[in-house]
């Protein structure tokens, strides 16, 4: 008799599954040279790199959720949920990893940059981006993440439930939106905030 196996052999192998579907190079890739960038910018970098290693990555991250809610999202809404399940089991697993190390470095290289422009926190336009990117963090580890997770385990089981595959992968693609409109959000505060 086959035993049933444990959460954390479950976890394990959902993780080994986002992994192969992902390619270990691209995930090399996307967390090893951002999170370079940033570690160098902080350390050894001037203002200026820091600044660039901020604007670049949150660029990234802003332009891609954009392109989720208001491009993808829409496309999504055409397409049967079976079909939607065959896009998001590829789009699934490299968004997995891009997205959060993107959020990651952004924010880091942010809070880096407060400090060393020397804004003091009681200042608006930061108290706006701070809250802004509060936000921006719970509802990207505290639900798109999950969601994601939840999609792939999905994937992986024997009887894949498009259904809920196509409407967890609906739900990012609108909350990806709105992290965009967010994001420019903070955009527009910087913008002042700067000059």
């Amino acid at each position: 008799m086959q035993q049933k196996p444990t959460e954390s052999q479950e976890r394990v192998s959902v993780l080994a599954g986002i992994v192969q579907a992902a390619n270990p190079v691209f995930i090399m890739l996307v967390i090893c040279l951002p999170t370079a960038a940033v570690v160098y910018a902080i350390n050894w970098g001037s203002l200026t790199i820091l600044n660039y290693v901020h604007v670049l990555f949150g660029g990234f991250w802003t332009g891609i959720d954009l392109f989720m809610g208001f491009i993808l999202g829409p496309v999504l809404r055409t397409m049967q949920p079976k079909d939607r399940a065959e896009l998001f089991k590829r789009l699934v697993p490299r968004m997995t990893f891009l997205m959060p190390v993107l959020a990651g470095v952004t924010i880091t290289a942010g809070f880096q940059l407060i400090g060393r422009l020397g804004y003091p926190l009681d200042n608006p336009r930061i108290i706006a981006a701070l809250v802004i990117t509060g936000i921006l963090t719970l509802q990207g580890f505290g639900v798109l993440l999950p969601n994601e997770i939840s999609m792939f385990r999905q994937l992986l089981s024997p009887r894949p439930d498009v259904n809920k595959i196509s409407r967890l992968g609906m739900r990012n693609a609108a909350l990806g939106g709105i992290q965009g409109i967010f994001q420019l959000a903070i955009i527009f505060d910087m913008a002042i905030l700067r000059f």
